[in-house]
């Protein structure tokens, strides 16, 4: 696979023999392209989590709300959100694509269908998929600075030197970057939403607690865990 845009494109060869190009490779789980983009993965995401929700939808008769959206979250939302830090997508067609799969989801309720589907995921107790990303990304950020994950946090991170007293003490800098993917991975597209926490939520002791003060931060600023 060749990488980047200065890239010559050479040939290698491995005991004699010419080495295979391919455009994209899977990786640990994910799929992997030379561009840097995650088309390619969200559509095997979606075809994964649909044909899994078609099963659902065949085979359970008996469709009591905390049925299916236990079989929901057990079966199908896995496929869309695994290791989702590493392929957080940022064009609307590719975030567009995974949420159809949730939007088919609330239409299984049949009192639901004719509400629009924000109203569909409050009803049901729901974030949307892209909400769901964001707060993820915050809850790796918290794992790594707290020493909750093996991963540390200066493998991505560091701290700002900012000396403003507004926020919180666990600010992180911001670098400058000129590439799209650059711009939109997991440690720069994060920052934003992580330097405007309060000091109190990133103070929390547990991962639990800081998931419930993101619930009460959104409840607060329904748009927050919106791009």
């Amino acid at each position: 696979m060749h990488l980047g845009r200065l890239n010559m494109k050479l040939d290698y060869y491995m005991d004699g023999q010419l080495l295979q190009e391919t455009k994209a490779e899977r990786d640990l789980g994910i799929i992997i392209s030379d561009n840097g983009k995650v088309a390619g993965h969200c559509e095997e995401a979606y075809s994964k989590a649909n044909r899994m929700l078609g099963l659902v939808k065949r085979s359970v008769k008996y469709r009591h709300p905390k049925v299916l959206l236990n079989l929901y979250k057990t079966l199908v939302r896995p496929h869309l959100e695994y290791s989702m830090a590493a392929w957080s997508p940022h064009y609307q067609k590719d975030k567009c694509l995974l949420e159809r799969v949730q939007h088919r989801f609330t239409r299984l309720f049949m009192n639901l269908r004719s509400l629009p589907y924000e109203t569909r995921l409050l009803r049901l107790g729901l974030w949307s998929l892209e909400e769901r990303r964001n707060r993820g990304d915050l809850i790796e950020v918290f794992k790594m600075i707290k020493g909750f994950t093996d991963i540390p946090w200066q493998t991505f991170f560091s701290r700002s030197e900012s000396h403003s007293t507004r926020g919180h003490t666990w600010k992180l800098a911001k670098r400058t970057c000129n590439q799209d993917c650059r711009l939109h991975f997991f440690s720069h597209r994060v920052l934003n939403r992580w330097n405007s926490l309060t000091q109190e939520l990133v103070d929390s002791e547990s991962v639990n607690s800081f998931k419930s003060g993101l619930e009460k931060l959104r409840k607060r600023q329904m748009g927050f865990f919106m791009d």
